[in-house]
């Protein structure tokens, strides 16, 4: 069994609204052996290896229901099996996922089409690469593959080294636990490292944490919290406990110190934190000795105070407000007269809620240095048994990270001790912080029963509030996250996804300038760049998933268009989890034959996926069978139909129960786009009012712009800031690159498209029926190298006839084609179409094409050019000089010029004398002497 391609999918996909991967599997010789003939011994020690995975309903949707279908009679086929495995290892791990799907692939016996939910990326694919390793060493040593690992891989030991691995990638406790408050007041968020930098909210509206430190915290508060000596001295000059302080840097200056301030001390990095580095209750200048050269090791500075009875208490303020306090208890064990401490331990440590690093709410326990010499102060080692009931402490600070415990104490805390936490927490000014609390009784007065602040911290941790050992878990990610977004507060910024076979991109565009003209700041993607406020940022074609989180995360835009073109969703998903509004302008055979998609119904499946995720509308073509399915799968709010047909039936009832339409309609002076909404009837526009239509001639353009006055009207535009925008629209190269660009400055009328498909090229055919041509209409006929062979010549069919000649090319890239293959098959067609040979041309360079048609262009000729790389053959069209051309540039003498004095040269006949854009020269004929 091997895995022979990838897809990641970073948001919603033809196989889920949520980020997963996709592999395609082939089986190989192992389609003969499903679970059934493995056997139980096989299901035995997969289930040892994973006991959770009893846990999975699988198609019975209830727990055992996966090893129930593993143990049937045929069982179950082993590309299933790897899914499931993946889904638990990523549980084990701390990455909790349900959602998986295997399916055989048609025509193709063996392979599989395995889908898994992941949480991250990294693991997600580190899980299903152990998962294959595990299948493949269970496997009977007949039919283990040669990639099988070898009999001496452990599995427990790659478990726990994936387990590593997850951690090292996951979002740390506090930061997940923003992020579960986020989702859960449906704010959206992106990663935007490795580590836990994150951005809450998109555009303008975003706001960013590091773990618990936000966009807002002050720098200068940070750096009051990290400087122990500054923070004491503030904090007792207003009143507050604090122990006395002394900063150190050598071990002798520690003794003194210590001296000075009375044992028992505690030493302490000046500039240290998850208690690394810290001695406490130390009563003696040998012990304070040791101490230093440990606090030495996390900082030059070294801070010596004075020790404080009592128990260790955090108390975290947010936002001006106490909202958790937590008693943490040092890591120990509990004597049970039978037992070692080792072996003690190891029963701690069985505890289902520990785990490595942060894996879970609770840190495993570890003999290291420190509870060495814990245990040394006691007298005992590792494999001393302690008496029944005896704690013995192997920590002696209670840090969870080092295998603390906490015990919520959060509605037990005496007033003034939360006034003193919030006091404490404004004189540093930190938005969030954590104040360390020592004192025998949280529930009395710091006044009464003493005790003293001993750290204030920025960026404190949430683990031990969010998931404490005992009492109530607090919400503290959500305080925070009440914080940056209070009630009211947007959080996104409308989002408008725009696909369709054609017109993505001119609808894009001009949806993207009504906006612009409304006031806003928006940010677009389409196939040619990512534009921020109408400049390129990124050139090229961005419609995938990067490129609508550059969008997302500039903190510039209030607005976003999205251009989402199949072969993105395809690949990598969407990049965003929900839009305001979304259309499907179309589906049409494009691209058919690629990424397994060979058929309409297919193409549409993937083109619904934006349909799908639309919250306020869902905009689609009524005059699209297929557009029009996907009104079935939408749970927007509103639904949308745009037509070019008033008498459309289905849209007619549409109109009558209330809906909304945006209908095409015959008047005196044209066609008008009017708007029914709610059983009211609105005219918007005449056609021939809006430039890029030219006069209503361009049908496909007055379709694209009934599109962009949808998505506009159903993001809040006004329908005058909508008349304004399409009025103001026009189809130049410099607003809509590549899409029906005219130029009129020659003799002759050029228009520039990209069309490359049947569907676009019948439109722009159709468009040159409707101008009024005196002379000959010309074109550059072209079809992408990579489509199927009945594509390409559908394109041919559907030009023949509309062009008096045609000049046949090919693109720059031949994706795989001869040099001339597909501008001969253009040809070929042409031919069976009953166009004359003498009025075909095949010139398969563009550069080439381009000019040929160019210089053999009359006046009063109409030329269309189907245009690849379109900067390259716009240039052609503008600088191109009707006067070079050889034809009409070589004149033999006399001609009517005036040279400069050639000191009494003579010319016979067969002079040339030139006059182009270069000036008049002189050239002799080949016939010339």
């Amino acid at each position: 069994m091997k895995i022979v391609s990838t897809n990641v999918y970073v948001g919603p996909n033809i196989y889920a609204h949520f980020p997963v991967i996709r592999h395609v599997l082939d089986l190989e010789a192992l389609e003969e052996w499903p679970t059934g003939r493995l056997g139980d011994t096989f299901v035995d020690a997969l289930i040892e290896c994973l006991p959770g995975l009893q846990e999975h309903g699988c198609s019975y949707r209830e727990p055992g229901g996966f090893v129930r279908r593993l143990r049937e009679d045929e069982g179950t086929w082993l590309g299933h099996v790897m899914e499931h495995v993946a889904i638990e290892l990523q549980n084990v791990a701390g990455s909790p996922v349900t959602f998986g799907r295997t399916r055989s692939i048609d025509g193709k016996p063996g392979h599989y089409n395995m889908v898994f939910q992941y949480k991250e990326k990294a693991v997600g694919l580190e899980s299903s690469d152990l998962a294959l390793k595990l299948l493949h060493s269970l496997l009977p040593e007949e039919i283990r593959p040669r990639s099988a690992p070898d009999r001496d891989w452990n599995f427990a030991e790659e478990r726990d080294s994936f387990i590593r691995y997850a951690q090292r990638r996951a979002l740390g406790p506090s930061t997940a636990s923003l992020v579960e408050a986020a989702e859960a007041r449906h704010i959206p968020w992106l990663r935007l490292n490795d580590y836990s930098l994150v951005q809450f909210g998109h555009g303008r509206y975003q706001q960013r944490i590091q773990a618990t430190t936000t966009s807002r915290t002050s720098n200068i508060a940070v750096e009051l919290a990290s400087d122990k000596e500054e923070t004491n001295a503030i904090l007792r000059d207003l009143g507050l406990p604090v122990p006395k302080q002394i900063i150190v840097r050598n071990a002798s200056q520690a003794v003194r110190a210590a001296e000075r301030i009375g044992y028992p001390v505690v030493l302490k990095p000046l500039a240290g934190n998850h208690g690394r580095g810290v001695s406490i209750n130390l009563k003696s200048p040998e012990e304070v000795e040791v101490a230093f050269e440990k606090a030495a090791e996390h900082g030059r500075s070294i801070v010596v105070e004075s020790f404080i009875e009592g128990f260790d208490h955090r108390l975290v303020v947010i936002d001006g407000k106490l909202v958790a306090a937590a008693k943490r208890v040092p890591g120990h064990v509990v004597g049970d007269g039978a037992h070692t401490i080792e072996e003690l331990v190891e029963i701690v440590n069985k505890d289902p809620r520990r785990g490595v690093g942060h894996e879970k709410v609770l840190t495993r326990l570890e003999f290291d240095h420190q509870a060495e010499r814990l245990l040394a102060k006691l007298g005992y080692d590792r494999n001393t048994v302690p008496p029944a009931g005896e704690v013995i402490y192997l920590r002696s600070t209670a840090n969870l990270s080092t295998g603390g415990t906490a015990i919520d104490v959060t509605d037990s805390i005496h007033p003034d001790n939360r006034q003193m936490a919030i006091r404490a927490i404004n004189a540093i000014g930190l938005d969030i912080g954590g104040v360390d609390f020592l004192t025998r009784d949280i529930t009395e007065s710091y006044r009464d029963a003493g005790g003293g602040i001993c750290e204030v911290n920025a960026g404190p941790g949430f683990r031990m509030h969010v998931a404490p050992s005992e009492g109530t878990p607090r919400d503290v990610g959500g305080a925070v996250i009440d914080m940056l977004f209070p009630a009211d507060a947007p959080c996104r910024i409308p989002i408008a996804a725009i696909t369709g076979t054609n017109g993505k991109t001119t609808t894009s565009r001009m949806l993207a300038h009504i906006l612009k003209m409304a006031g806003k700041t928006v940010g677009l993607t389409s196939t040619d760049g990512v534009y921020i406020d109408g400049n390129l940022s990124v050139p090229g074609d961005m419609t995938g998933p990067v490129s609508a989180q550059m969008i997302l995360r500039d903190p510039a835009v209030d607005a976003a268009v999205m251009e989402v073109a199949r072969g993105g969703m395809l690949r990598s998903g969407l990049g965003f989890q929900e839009t305001n509004v979304s259309a499907c302008l179309n589906v049409a055979a494009d691209h058919l034959g690629l990424r397994g998609i060979d058929t309409l119904e297919q193409l549409a499946q993937v083109k619904r996926v934006p349909v799908e995720i639309a919250k306020d509308a869902a905009v689609l073509n009524a005059d699209d069978p297929l557009c029009l399915q996907m009104a079935d799968y939408t749970q927007a709010e509103r639904l949308c139909y745009v037509t070019m047909n008033p008498a459309h039936p289905l849209v007619k009832r549409h109109i009558q129960a209330g809906g909304q339409a945006f209908v095409l309609e015959q008047g005196m002076n044209g066609h008008m786009i009017t708007i029914y909404d709610n059983e009211s009837h609105t005219p918007l526009l005449w056609t021939h009012l809006i430039p890029a239509t030219i006069e209503g001639r361009a049908m496909h353009n007055v379709q694209n712009a009934m599109f962009a006055a949808a998505l506009a009207y159903n993001m809040g535009v006004s329908l005058e800031g909508i008349r304004q925008g399409l009025r103001t629209f026009d189809s130049t190269y410099f607003q809509a690159p590549g899409r029906m660009n005219i130029y009129d400055e020659h003799p002759f009328r050029v228009i520039l498209d990209y069309a490359h498909n049947p569907a676009a090229v019948k439109a722009m055919c159709n468009l040159v029926d409707r101008f009024d041509v005196t002379g000959r209409k010309l074109v550059v006929l072209a079809a992408p190298g990579d489509r199927r062979d009945e594509d390409v010549r559908d394109i041919a069919q559907t030009a023949a006839g509309h062009f008096d000649y045609y000049i046949c090319r090919c693109d720059d890239n031949r994706r795989g084609r001869g040099v001339d293959e597909v501008a001969v098959m253009l040809k070929n067609k042409l031919l069976e179409c009953g166009v004359d040979a003498d009025r075909i041309e095949v010139v398969p360079d563009e550069q080439e094409a381009t000019t040929r048609i160019l210089e053999m262009a009359e006046a009063d000729d109409l030329l269309l050019i189907l245009g690849d790389n379109v900067k390259r053959s716009w240039k052609q069209i503008i600088y191109f000089n009707p006067g070079a051309r050889v034809s009409d540039s070589v004149s033999k003498a006399p001609v009517a010029v005036e040279l400069p004095d050639l000191g009494g040269f003579t010319f016979d006949e067969n002079v040339e004398i030139i006059s182009d854009e270069r000036g008049v020269r002189i050239a002799r004929s080949e016939e010339s002497d």
